[in-house]
């Protein structure tokens, strides 16, 4: 295992962030990393995704553009699930291209971060979801929740489906990043769903813009996420 995969309780829960600031984190730990974007959805040319991770992780695009074709192996325009925006360009996502993106990333890579597309029952067709995909390659998990009401059920659902799959999770984040959610809320979310579940609350993701700081207030997630992952990082 080089690589983890994350995924969300929902689409917009900062998935993104997560994977660039994890991205940034393991490169400052002296490893050589690189993201992967299975499907991006709802983008005209170059995945805003990948952007985002690349800024979090302080590159450019040239750093990776020699790889761009295996970070990148889906790219549609219309914004819907990865089934759905394929179809309406006429195009099949094969499992097996995915599969050989993460190995040629995998290869060249110490570890490769890869962000999933909306929650984790998103179908590519009409009987393939992405999540297995990542379950056939043996990646473990991180669940990326939205810390708002709701949050109970969508996460305890997300970590069922995880499990039904007998994939490891590596922790849950909670982004705190929503407006108008009452401190109450947010301070038994976490508490709650840890209990029901037994899977480990990583931390809060703080609402903090400038990246410096964010990646600051990241650092004891990474540390948690890095003593998870330690048996897949040499």
């Amino acid at each position: 295992m080089k690589g983890i995969f994350i995924t969300g309780t929902d689409t917009g829960v900062g998935k993104s962030v997560v994977a660039g600031l994890l991205g940034g984190f393991l490169s400052k730990r002296g490893y050589k990393v690189i993201t992967q974007k299975w499907v991006q959805t709802g983008s005209e040319a170059n995945s805003c995704d990948i952007r985002i991770h690349l800024k979090l992780m302080k590159r450019g695009r040239r750093d990776i553009q020699k790889y761009l074709p295996h970070v990148l192996p889906y790219n549609f325009k219309f914004p819907s699930s990865p089934h759905l925006a394929a179809a309406l360009e006429k195009e099949k996502i094969d499992s097996r291209r995915i599969k050989k993106s993460f190995k040629v990333l995998s290869d060249d890579f110490d570890f490769v971060i890869v962000e999933g597309a909306g929650g984790a029952l998103v179908p590519f067709s009409k009987t393939g979801l992405l999540i297995d995909i990542a379950g056939e390659l043996g990646l473990p998990v991180l669940i990326v929740a939205g810390n708002r009401l709701g949050a109970i059920n969508h996460t305890l659902l997300t970590i069922e489906a995880v499990r039904g799959r007998s994939m490891k999770i590596a922790g849950l984040i909670f982004n705190n990043c929503y407006k108008g959610v009452d401190k109450v809320i947010l301070k038994d979310n976490p508490k709650t769903i840890e209990s029901l579940s037994g899977v480990p609350v990583l931390g809060p993701l703080p609402s903090v813009k400038n990246v410096t700081s964010l990646s600051r207030a990241f650092f004891p997630i990474g540390e948690k996420i890095f003593a998870s992952l330690k048996g897949g990082l040499k």
